[in-house]
């Protein structure tokens, strides 16, 4: 996911590249070409041709030729000898060259080629008063007398160095879109390294660094601010809690051991027999919520253990107690992980009493797969209801509602043992088994040398 993010960043930035060559190319085919005048100025043979038209028309039918001349590029009209000539607001005129050119196809006829700067009109575009539309103005001496004045106006504005002024924008933009581009990853990449700090956060151990965002946006630094201040305050709050309930266990254990002590006086075998289990089972429980507790906190040691080994020994120690209990290994595979070898005998030790619990056996199997090893717990019960799957790992759920004393616990089991898994780096699963019962896995990541 990261690295298709970030090729998509990248892919932004050289698509906008790309772009601002192909405009900087397109620019550079119109610079210093006078493509303005070339491609919108009439020719020296299509002026001289109409004027020729002009003079070999009668002059009744001129007003329609005029009329089938005049274009939104080209006008004209003619000027006799007794209309007074409104004098030229030329702006500068033109080379020589050009000019001379018009002067061999007109011949004999006078003429004065001259630039004019156009005013506005309400179709035009808003732009600078430098960049106004060129206008040539050719008067021309016809033979009959009369004066033909053609104004030839280019369609489109160019800027002071000729170019089309659209190209100039879209180059603008493209320039400013790849700054903007640039400066938001800029923005954007500490986030990076903070999601990565935030993901390492040991709430247990020592604050981790955060991302320097030093010359960075105002709101990012309050963002990183805000996530220092935050750890802080969990961390505080994680040890306190923790300080509260080691505190909790310690004096509850006091008063459970006084009463212990007082209950060997009760006369009644089978009372001072369901006290003791009550005390057992109060104790227990306040096992699993300290050690729910550690994990939570990250708060576990790790050592090499040989899972294999592990297995075995609570299987044995379960066996020597009369339970229905079977162990098999799959031979010639490394199963040595690292965690914490109190924690790891917790969540076997839950996995094989829940199995004769609700249904009487557990069949204990150790094998490897892609790395993990994994550890199974199956028995013949009825199985558990696929609604119930992932409730079961929830804490203070059962699979059994009757609360009965024979069934017993406070529905921590498979919530402690999938905590417990996660904290090893591996997981818990839940299924069905060859005989119908429940069938749960914890995968745990096998120890490479």
């Amino acid at each position: 996911m990261k690295s298709l993010t970030l090729a998509r960043r990248l892919s932004a930035i050289v698509i906008v590249l790309i772009l601002i060559v192909w405009l900087i190319m397109v620019m550079n085919s119109y610079l210093g070409k006078n493509w303005e005048e070339k491609s919108f100025r009439p020719s020296p043979e299509r002026l001289a041709a109409i004027v020729e038209a002009i003079e070999t028309t009668r002059p009744d039918q001129r007003p329609g030729i005029l009329k089938a001349l005049t274009t939104p590029i080209l006008s004209l009209r003619i000027v006799t000898p007794t209309e007074k000539m409104e004098p030229s607001d030329a702006s500068g005129n033109l080379s020589d060259v050009i000019a001379g050119q018009y002067r061999i196809h007109l011949g004999d006829r006078t003429l004065a080629v001259s630039r004019l700067a156009k005013s506005p009109t309400k179709s035009d575009i808003p732009h600078f008063p430098w960049n106004d539309k060129s206008t040539l103005e050719f008067r021309i001496g016809m033979r009959t007398g009369e004066t033909l004045i053609v104004h030839n106006t280019s369609p489109v504005i160019a800027t002071p160095f000729g170019l089309p002024i659209g190209l100039g924008a879209g180059l603008l933009g493209s320039i400013a879109a790849l700054g903007a581009l640039l400066i938001l990853y800029r923005e954007i990449r500490p986030l990076s390294a903070l999601a990565r700090a935030v993901d390492h956060i040991d709430l247990n151990g020592e604050k981790i660094s955060l991302p320097d965002t030093t010359g960075q946006s105002a709101e990012l630094k309050a963002l990183v601010a805000a996530f220092d201040q935050m750890q802080h305050r969990l961390s505080l709050l994680l040890r306190s809690r923790m300080v509260m309930i080691a505190g909790i266990s310690h004096d509850v254990r006091t008063f459970a051991t006084r009463l212990r002590l007082k209950i060997e006086a009760i006369p009644d075998v089978d009372k001072r027999e369901r006290a003791i289990c009550d005390i057992t089972d109060m104790i227990r429980m306040l096992d699993d919520a300290l050690l729910a507790a550690r994990i939570g906190a990250g708060d576990l040691p790790q050592e090499l253990i040989e899972l294999v080994a592990l297995a075995r020994n609570e299987t044995n120690e379960r066996r020597k107690a009369g339970a229905d209990v079977s162990f098999v290994v799959q031979t010639g595979l490394s199963t040595f992980v690292l965690g914490d070898p109190m924690s790891l005998r917790r969540v076997i030790g839950n996995l094989i009493d829940n199995a004769i619990k609700y249904a009487g056996s557990a069949r204990i199997s150790v094998t490897v797969d892609g790395g993990y090893a994994v550890l199974s717990v199956e028995d013949e019960g009825p199985g558990i209801p696929a609604e119930l799957v992932n409730l079961l790992t929830e804490p203070f759920v059962r699979g059994e509602v009757s609360r009965s004393r024979n069934t017993g616990g406070a529905g921590l089991g498979l919530a402690i043992v999938k905590n417990l898994a996660q904290a090893h780096g591996g997981d818990l699963s839940i299924g069905t088994g060859q005989s119908g019962g429940a069938l749960i896995d914890v995968r745990i990541p096998v120890y490479e040398h």
